[in-house]
């Protein structure tokens, strides 16, 4: 009896790589035994999880030039507190609610980079702000409620309704920062980079949710962050001339 014949494919090597990261086996088939390469099912997972994987990377950093420009202006002005704590109920809102449904960590995982960010900006707005020691008990707070919010204790309904309510609270935190700019006539110590970043990524998280997801409550979630971010960094064009040395002087 003659024995099976088994594909192989130049691609074997990497195969394990690939299967586990960026596609399934039914995918790396198509494209490396069958040499589908236009398969569209296969093409919009790759895209997604190559998405993914982008935004992750790129949310290690986004919001680094944001920290350093605060360090070296040693000020932060500009920069809303409250509109800061919005942000992070979200981020965390997105975080816990995406590891109570065991969604892959390449559709959520620039959540727990952002929030290490986001924490580290709310804590450096109040140190310049002469509150250090408010700005260590915000540090103490939120890490002990974040342990709360993340462990079993806490039941899955409660961190649906936190991600329920990431809508309105990206909105007024958006809206706070917002404000913030337009009385003082500029942005401040805000980071355009950083601004830029976050708009883009909130952008193609649109696409990415909907893929490995289908959840609408996250993809609701992300076309209104994506819109609040496109305001902000509106914003920045418009005021992108003025600074607050400017604008005093003007005075």
């Amino acid at each position: 009896m003659a024995e099976a014949v088994v594909e192989t494919s130049f691609m074997d090597p990497f195969k394990d790589v690939l299967v586990n990261y960026l596609m399934p086996e039914k995918c790396y088939d198509e494209f490396f035994l069958q040499f589908n390469l236009l398969h569209v099912d296969c093409l919009k997972i790759v895209i997604s999880k190559g998405l993914g994987i982008g935004i992750i990377l790129g949310s290690v950093l986004v919001k680094l030039p944001q920290i350093l420009k605060l360090i070296g202006a040693k000020s932060a002005e500009g920069l809303s507190f409250n509109s800061v704590l919005l942000e992070l109920f979200a981020i965390t809102g997105t975080m816990a609610y995406s590891i109570a449904n065991s969604f892959p960590f390449s559709s959520w995982g620039e959540a727990l980079f952002l929030m290490l960010q986001t924490v580290t900006i709310g804590f450096l707005i109040q140190h310049y702000g002469g509150n250090t020691i408010k700005g260590l008990g915000f540090l103490a707070v939120y890490c002990g409620l974040l342990a709360v919010v993340l462990s079993p204790v806490t039941p899955v309904s409660v961190v649906t309704t936190m991600q329920a309510s990431n809508m309105p609270a990206i909105i007024f935190g958006r809206l706070i920062q917002a404000g913030t700019n337009y009385r003082n006539g500029h942005t401040g110590q805000l980071s355009a980079i950083s601004v830029f970043l976050l708009f883009a990524g909130s952008l193609a998280r649109i696409f990415t949710t909907v893929q490995e997801t289908g959840d609408s409550l996250m993809a609701v979630t992300y076309i209104i962050s994506s819109f609040c971010n496109g305001v902000i960094a509106a914003q920045v064009l418009y005021y992108w001339n003025s600074s607050p040395a400017l604008r005093k002087k003007t005075e």
